[in-house]
């Protein structure tokens, strides 16, 4: 790694405002060195991060964090920001058991002004942090920044639609790179796609004003005339009007990677008492040949090599492949087949479907409630839409799963990807809440896989239900076992008898693999839970009658879980016990550290299985 000296000498904001103007420019390519290093070590956000390294310097050169707060959207983008404010010395542990979060934590710094991991929520909480601190005293600017994905999310447009009318100074940074984690998509990139090739307006409007105003007498008052004309003639020169128009005044296009420039810009919008929104253009990536070239795959990253760019990891085909491979080959067979992914393609796997299909692939934007509805009404027409969504994103579209899907029996299939525990990225993005949340909807089936085999198997099943059907699979790759029976909604599987044995072991997804490592060489049985809603009332009527206590293991919450789910069919006759994820939310760490916290993995599993073993002695 190339020396930082600049960057060294960093330990708190303080010592970020004492370095001169003039060496800015070299302390922005100290930390892009710094974060490629660095993350090629821990994994984590790298493309985005590279992208508003001048931007986040200009803004805590001109803002007074922690007493002006500054709100990252997403928080994905904050690692500049978090070394700015002095944690540079702890990203060895980025992402890391017991190291710094990979988005912005309250509890970890006061430059932390609000804690994120989704998309389009900065608006909102900037606005009401803002009016919070003006109703009690506080005179401290308050900015949002946000990236143009964002504006593909209602609720970015419904805090940007209160904001503008509510006359507050906030300040709204657009970055605008044309990305959120996939090249952006719809009516609102093309709008920004306009704007950023306006600048001739821009000249026009400048030059226009400072020839008005300077003629004698008459000047103002034909300056204030040509304001009138203006808003005329801004609908045909130049498409800012959406913000305009919102109570924003609006500035920019400005390079997101001059210093100079956007310190100035910044600068004028903190003056302004109104609503203001600054659009910085900038470029995903930047400062790194490869992450510039492939911004979708330097977006969240695992561990790689800093000259090639190889990833480090798995070589086995991942969940999401085996489930787009398998829609794939559904889809050639029935036209009828649609695919949907809000902002996804890539992470869901789905860009093969998006090759292939290219009339029946739809990506709508990081606007998952949307994405649901829009598959409601799709199913209500005849097509069968399989919409795929990480679990943490898709509990955003709770009230449209039940009230659009649930409520009318449609048959839409969700393909639930990074179920249950996701490792490094956190408590914002754990997925242990889907079995609690879709097990209580009407009419849905939720299906649980725990080998690839079983994924395949169960996506066809899916699509020949007459209603909703959710199957859940977590990231990575699940186990690959040849079947020995087929896959049925509400059947499960014996995979080690339990007549005659002291325990009986239900488990269900991934943890199949954990709970059958955990009972090697013991008196248990052992049941694969592949269907969560129905369950197998016939096994689960024989496991009643055989009398032996029960542990349930799930990779989700237990509070309303599976585990419940099981206690409240035969806990009447048998004893219980869940197994599975606590209340508390599971900070970042290895899936595998997450595991052995949870209680879920192999060995935690077994302690607990020896426990009850010496019980029935």
């Amino acid at each position: 790694m190339k020396e930082t000296p600049l960057l060294d000498s960093i330990h708190s904001i303080d010592d970020f405002k004492r370095i001169k103007e003039q060496q800015l420019p070299q302390l922005a390519e100290e930390i892009r060195s710094f974060l490629v290093e660095r993350v090629s070590h821990t994994g984590g956000h790298l493309a985005s991060n590279l992208g508003v390294v001048e931007l986040t310097i200009a803004l805590h050169r001109v803002f007074n964090s922690p007493v002006d707060k500054i709100l990252f959207d997403v928080g994905h983008q904050a690692y500049v920001h978090k070394i700015l404010t002095g944690r540079a010395a702890e990203f060895d542990g980025l992402r890391q058991k017991n190291g710094i979060s990979g988005f912005p934590k309250r509890s970890e710094s006061p430059h932390d002004a609000f804690g994120t991991g989704h998309a389009s929520t900065a608006v909102s909480a900037a606005l009401g942090i803002l009016r919070a601190e003006r109703m009690l005293g506080g005179c401290g600017s308050v900015v949002a920044v946000l990236g143009d994905g964002a504006l593909t999310g209602g609720l970015c447009f419904e805090g940007l639609n209160d904001a503008g009318q509510s006359k507050q100074p906030l300040i709204v940074v657009l970055n605008d790179n044309d990305m959120s984690i996939s090249h952006n998509v719809g009516a609102v990139n093309r709008h920004l796609n306009r704007m950023r090739t306006s600048r001739s307006y821009q000249r026009f409007k400048h030059n226009t004003a400072e020839f008005l105003q300077r003629l004698p007498k008459v000047g103002v008052r034909l300056f204030g005339n040509a304001l009138r004309l203006k808003n005329r003639i801004k609908y045909f020169l130049i498409p800012n009007v959406l913000f305009e128009e919102m109570g924003f005044t609006y500035l920019g296009p400005v390079d997101g990677h001059d210093l100079m420039a956007l310190t100035e810009v910044l600068a004028r919008a903190k003056q302004l008492d109104c609503p203001v929104m600054i659009h910085a253009v900038t470029k995903k990536g930047k400062g790194y040949a490869l992450a510039e070239q492939n911004p979708e795959k330097f977006h969240g990253i695992g561990k790689f090599d800093v000259n090639t760019g190889a990833v480090n990891g798995n070589k086995r085909e991942s969940n999401s492949s085996v489930f787009a491979r398998t829609l794939c080959t559904l889809a050639r067979a029935d036209s009828r087949i649609v695919a949907i992914t809000a902002a996804m393609p890539q992470g869901t796997g789905l860009d093969r479907f998006a090759a292939e299909f290219p009339d029946r692939f739809f990506d709508v934007g990081i606007a998952e409630e949307h994405a649901v509805t829009m598959a409601a009404g799709m199913a209500a027409a005849g097509a069968k839409p399989v919409v795929a969504i990480y679990s943490t994103f898709l509990q955003r579209a709770y009230d449209e799963l039940l009230h659009d899907v649930c409520l009318q029996g449609l048959p839409v299939v969700f393909a639930v990807d990074r179920a249950g525990l996701v490792g490094e990225d956190g408590e914002t993005h754990q997925g242990v809440y889907d079995i609690a949340f879709l097990r209580t909807l009407p009419g849905m089936t939720l299906l649980s896989p725990a080998s690839q085999e079983e994924l395949s198997e169960m996506l066809p099943l899916a699509l020949m239900q007459s209603g909703p059907v959710a199957i859940r699979y977590n990231r990575g790759a699940l186990p690959s076992h040849p079947l020995t029976k087929p896959v049925k909604v509400g059947e499960w599987e014996e995979v080690l008898p339990f007549a005659e044995k002291q325990l009986v072991v239900i488990a269900t997804g991934r943890l199949l693999s954990a709970a059958l490592k955990a009972s090697d060489g013991l008196p248990v049985g052992l049941v694969n839970a592949r269907s969560i809603k129905p369950m197998d009332d016939t096994m689960l009527a024989r496991i009643a009658e055989h009398g032996a206590p029960v542990i349930t293991v799930e990779d989700g919450i237990m509070a309303g879980g599976f585990g419940e789910a099981v206690q409240a069919a035969i806990g009447h006759v048998v004893r219980v016990s869940p197994c599975g994820v606590g209340e508390a939310p599971v900070r970042h760490a290895s899936v595998a550290e997450q595991d052995a916290a949870s209680g879920l993995s192999a060995d935690e599993i077994r302690k607990k299985i020896m426990i009850y073993l010496e019980r029935a002695k």
